[in-house]
């Protein structure tokens, strides 16, 4: 494990109990393996996300859009409060080592585009695929396995 070993994870705000539990196993999965996960620390993929890295005992640092952190979901254990809404997807993703995108709407998309301009390796896992070089996944813990690969973590 290097020293910067952070995962992203990017999907909506709000999702069903399926999207929710597909969530909550990739941010075990990141925590278990000793990584420290990022999102924009609101609800759906990324509250069940963070739930499921703080349930191993993880860092869940959650980028917020607003002016407080206390809009943070209460398992993010770092909130930082932008105050600049949408653009701190980018903060999101260029913090990332690779993203892991669980389902997700537009905002998703935007972050798998700034992923792919800044060269941040992206895992899908149900989620957009607009380029080849994106890396589908089959369910959680392959979209971990695969992304620990790709940031450099594990061979």
């Amino acid at each position: 494990m290097t020293s910067n070993s952070i995962i992203g994870v990017i999907g909506a705000g709000s999702c069903d109990d399926k999207i929710r539990d597909l969530a909550y196993r990739v941010g075990k999965g990141i925590a278990t393996a000793g990584c420290s996960l990022i999102c924009g620390g609101l609800g759906g993929v990324m509250e069940a996300a963070c739930h499921g890295a703080f349930d191993a005992g993880g860092t869940t640092i959650g980028i917020l859009p607003g002016e407080t952190p206390e809009t943070a979901n209460r398992f993010v254990t770092i909130p930082i409060a932008t105050g600049i809404g949408i653009a701190r997807n980018v903060i999101i993703v260029r913090s990332s080592r690779v993203l892991i995108a669980v389902s997700g709407g537009p905002g998703t998309l935007s972050e798998i585009a700034f992923a792919l301009q800044l060269g941040i390796p992206v895992v899908s896992l149900q989620s957009h695929t607009p380029s080849p070089v994106i890396t589908v996944a089959d369910d959680p813990d392959d979209a971990v396995r695969k992304a620990l690969v790709l940031a450099g973590i594990k061979s």
